[in-house]
């Protein structure tokens, strides 16, 4: 039976939880089963899992939106507030710090050679996530040929990554395709811990949830004009936030190659110290579109100051990311096992959870392209032997990713020294 607790000691536990998240989705995740179903039992396993499945086949990130879901199952609106507000926060803060020492003294040659070193362990954990991700999804030819053909269509007809995404939802939603049926067994859903009562209607979420999500990206644009980069920054993740299916791997190819090549926020090279950046701080992964948003402030602040303009890019590339988050759990949290019921859509979600793969891969190679075969020629043969020793770490011996970002950072650091 669950329990559910004061309000004051569920803050303290969002608080603190979202200061240890690290180890990707499946590491918060599994700290907050343990913590939320067997230790504190204030959820129940059989509703976590409901949660958990209906998380994975929305945009965003899975494990800010389950929490949020955890918080308002125990105390409504305000308690999934607090507890997805905690679980960026802690991360978000960090991250502006480390965007700062980037951006002021990434140049400096020890941090380059910090870098130098994060690079390739970077593209080696992308790498890995092809693979856990493979096997997770991939379960019969025609997942496997959604997946190729999202590769071919990104890599090589450079098909952008909302139309790979619109494709397969089509594709899974006609053909009805279930590769894994769930939901025949009995529901033994513990009833002792009901949804909240008394909550607003989903058009009053929604308006509301809209009219959050747009206010700083207006005020943006009628402060610095539609074209400044503020405005830009909150209209394009604003999209991005749309179509985050399969997690941060997924979307990053679309952000980088938009970020890098479209609107020149930042390099290639700086997009990959970005994600090595991510990696070291808790929360979701997905938080390196901070990272993105505040050198875009920096490299073109317009009349502001660098670090004005770079922690405004931040806040509102961090805002439009994460406020749609909440907007789906509150519209859907309440009809949760009616939306899982519905089969084509658990089809169309599969299917782009299929295709995430083919994504993922394309992002594996654009990061492998950069960090092996540098501007001036050639094969970097230390950025293959420390990608290499990573990944081996990761997949043959299940070292996590904080050390192995810490090892190759270290190493990268003791090769410059030398």
């Amino acid at each position: 039976m669950s329990v559910t607790p004061p309000f004051r000691e569920a803050l303290r536990f969002w608080l603190k939880l979202g200061c240890i998240s690290f180890g990707g989705p499946a590491g918060q995740i599994a700290i907050m089963h343990t913590e939320l179903v067997d230790r504190k039992r204030w959820i129940d396993e059989e509703r976590f899992l409901h949660a958990l499945n209906f998380c994975m086949l929305l945009p965003g990130p899975e494990a800010t939106q389950l929490a949020t879901y955890c918080g308002w199952r125990l105390h409504g609106i305000r308690g999934g507030l607090v507890a997805g507000g905690l679980f960026v926060l802690p991360s978000a803060l960090l991250l502006w710090g480390l965007s700062w020492l980037y951006a002021a003294h990434g140049s400096a040659p020890l941090v380059a050679a910090i870098f130098t070193g994060l690079k390739p362990a970077v593209t080696a954990i992308v790498a890995a996530a092809v693979i856990r991700i493979g096997r997770r999804s991939l379960r019969g030819p025609f997942s496997w040929a959604l997946a190729a053909g999202a590769f071919v269509g990104i890599f090589f007809l450079q098909v952008p990554f909302p139309v790979v995404v619109l494709a397969a939802l089509g594709i899974g939603f006609f053909m009805g395709w279930k590769p894994v049926d769930r939901s025949d067994r009995p529901d033994p859903m513990d009833r002792s811990n009901p949804a909240p009562d008394a909550a607003p209607s989903a058009l009053k979420i929604a308006g509301l949830g809209l009219a959050l999500w747009f206010a700083p990206v207006l005020w943006a644009g009628l402060w610095q004009g539609w074209g400044g980069t503020l405005a830009q920054e909150g209209f394009f993740f604003s999209k991005a936030a749309l179509v985050t299916f399969g997690g941060a791997y997924a979307v990053l190819p679309y952000v980088g190659q938009q970020a890098v090549d479209h609107f020149g926020w930042l390099s290639a090279p700086q997009m990959l110290d970005g994600l090595g950046l991510a990696e070291t701080t808790p929360g979701p992964l997905i938080m390196v579109v901070q990272f993105v948003g505040f050198l875009g402030g920096w490299n073109q602040p317009g009349s502001l100051s660098p670090l004005l303009a770079g922690t405004l890019g931040a806040a509102i590339t961090t805002w439009t990311t994460f406020v749609p988050c909440f907007l789906w759990i509150f519209i859907g949290a309440p009809h949760l096992e009616r939306l899982r019921s519905i089969t084509r859509l658990n089809s169309a979600l599969a299917a782009v959870t299929a295709s995430v793969v083919g994504v993922v891969l394309n992002l594996a190679v654009w990061f492998g392209r950069h960090v092996f075969f540098p501007a001036t020629g050639g094969v970097d043969g230390f950025a293959v032997a420390v990608a290499v020793a990573a990944f081996a770490a990761m997949q043959f011996f299940k070292v996590g990713i904080i050390p192995v970002v810490a090892g190759a950072g270290l190493i990268g650091l003791l090769a410059g020294l030398g």
